[in-house]
């Protein structure tokens, strides 16, 4: 018979902080589509946090694509607006042709700084939200997603913004990808203090989330028109490095990619690179950092099944939502995005060593009222 959560934890199991409760909001907004769409509905609140962010530009090491002598990346400081010692320093990451000022990380970034953390909000080669600088010029060498080197050190520079305080790390979708990798590179290049790692809907199957966006009409709209906008912006302000104007006519993502990398990134093929920079199998094993993964069952970009093949480490917990959408994870009575709440959660619990990962299996009928329906 299936133990309850409050018996296992009784019994010693690491708690599973929000994963104690299933998210699962008003039935109308439950199905993936609509949580995804709802996701971009952006509080005026959050308003109050572009006046209080100050522009910080990194030194993010040396150009792995050969073409500067170091990167530069820009990011967003915000200070706590609580009074006493800051909780600690919370570095965002974001998704593919997402920001610094993507709704989730503003919205998130606004519950952090209310609640006693400080945060950077750090942007990737090639994105930015236009507000200081065109982030396509800040480098001469094209973003690709097997750039982990300068997302490390960038990382790393960005955590000297919290002295002696805690540091953590979180990042949605692309970002939850390069969260995860910087978590597992902690292990040989420290991130000073770093104490948690927390990803949202982290793609980890790069391919397969690319042909999930490409079967999906309202998705593929949306990151090919973001991605030959990024692309055609970095021709022109670099017109005898990249030509990219063939890509107008390939309309598979999937297509743009082998396109690109093969011309640009020395690469045979999408799949070779694809497998780069995936996150699969026992690519956590080493894992030496707390590390959370949130995801949803009925995400419609990123694959549920693959984090279920995932190999266990005692530094890893999974929470399986039965809905969330891609990055959604929003309710009803009013609108209202629970993100934020979900990841302060993880921020604010103990981080606690299990004997192997700890998997938060939600996925059961929308009737059940049970907490945790399994642990493996």
């Amino acid at each position: 018979m299936e133990r309850s959560a409050a018996t296992r934890h009784a019994q010693g199991t690491p708690r599973l902080g929000v994963a104690n409760g299933r998210f699962l909001p008003h039935r109308v907004v439950r199905n993936g589509h609509v949580q995804t769409l709802l996701s971009r509905y952006r509080p005026r609140q959050v308003l109050a946090l572009l006046e209080q962010e100050a522009p910080l530009m990194v030194d993010a090491g040396p150009d792995q694509t050969g073409f500067d002598p170091s990167v530069r990346l820009l990011g967003y400081y915000t200070r706590r607006r609580t009074e006493g010692p800051s909780h600690g320093l919370v570095i965002s990451l974001h998704g593919w042709e997402g920001s610094s000022h993507a709704v989730h990380n503003l919205v998130m970034a606004d519950a952090w700084v209310t609640a006693g953390f400080d945060v950077f909000r750090l942007n990737l080669r090639d994105h930015g939200p236009r507000r200081h600088v065109v982030p396509q010029g800040l480098n001469h060498g094209l973003f690709l997603g097997t750039l982990l080197d300068e997302t490390v050190a960038a990382v790393q520079r960005a955590a000297e913004l919290a002295g002696d305080a805690p540091v953590y790390l979180v990042g949605p979708s692309m970002g939850g990808n390069f969260a995860l990798r910087v978590a597992v590179a902690h292990a040989v290049r420290p991130i000073p203090n770093l104490r948690k790692v927390v990803t949202i809907s982290p793609a980890i199957n790069p391919g397969r989330s690319t042909d999930q966006i490409d079967a999906q009409p309202m998705f593929h709209y949306y990151f090919r028109r973001r991605w030959l906008r990024s692309l055609l912006i970095k021709q022109q302000l670099f017109p005898d490095l990249y030509q990219f104007d063939p890509l107008r006519s390939i309309q598979s993502l999937r297509a743009m990619t082998e396109w690109l990398v093969t011309r640009y990134a020395g690469y045979p093929s999408a799949d070779a690179y694809f497998a780069d920079y995936a996150v699969l199998g026992d690519a956590l094993a080493d894992l030496r950092v707390a590390t959370t993964i949130i995801t949803a069952a009925n995400d419609g970009v990123i694959p549920v099944a693959d984090f279920y093949a995932l190999a266990p480490s005692p530094y890893l917990q999974i929470q399986v939502h039965p809905t969330g959408g891609h990055v959604g994870f929003l309710d009803l009575g009013p609108l209202r995005h629970c993100l934020p709440e979900m990841v302060l959660a993880e921020l604010t619990a103990e981080p606690v060593l299990a004997d192997k990962s700890l998997r938060c299996d939600t996925m059961a009928a929308p009737g059940d009222n049970s907490q945790v329906v399994g642990l493996e």
